[in-house]
């Protein structure tokens, strides 16, 4: 699995994006990636060693923005911490997207309103919340815009 994305030649990418977040076999990931005109890191791997999480470490310091989407693929729940942790110490780059449904698996009632009370907490601190990959890509692309007016 590719973990590094050069844009195309036609985008001048000074915006670079971590894509943290569900992993557990969900594909928001595949889903986002054709919507950026902008440099990403993709986080996943197929061969998690030391080394790969101290690049991680290295990647959520130097990108722009760091991105975690949740779904109800979610499993584990460090990611929340993650994006907890960015929305107090880094807000201004932190961006969260919460996919209520993910490939037939939905968020029940009371897992939906504890992540809406997540997300007005990140907000709160001023992290960005999205409910729709389309809106992320639009965000993003929209910051690379911004470094480089037409």
């Amino acid at each position: 699995m590719q973990h590094h994305f050069l844009p195309p030649e036609n985008s001048l990418s000074q915006v670079k994006v971590f894509l943290g977040g569900t992993c557990n076999g969900s594909l928001w990931r595949d889903e986002l990636i054709p919507l950026l005109r902008i440099d990403y890191f993709n986080p996943v791997t197929d061969n998690w060693s030391p080394e790969h999480q101290l690049e991680e470490q290295r990647q959520r310091r130097i990108c722009k923005y760091c991105l975690y989407t949740i779904t109800p693929k979610m499993t584990g729940v460090f990611s929340i911490a993650e994006l907890v942790e960015d929305s107090v110490i880094q807000p201004s780059k932190t961006v969260l997207c919460l996919l209520k449904q993910d490939n037939g698996e939905a968020f029940s009632e009371h897992q939906w309103k504890s992540l809406e009370a997540t997300a007005q907490l990140v907000q709160k601190h001023g992290a960005r919340v999205f409910y729709a990959l389309s809106d992320v890509g639009l965000f993003l692309n929209n910051a690379q815009t911004q470094l480089h007016p037409r």
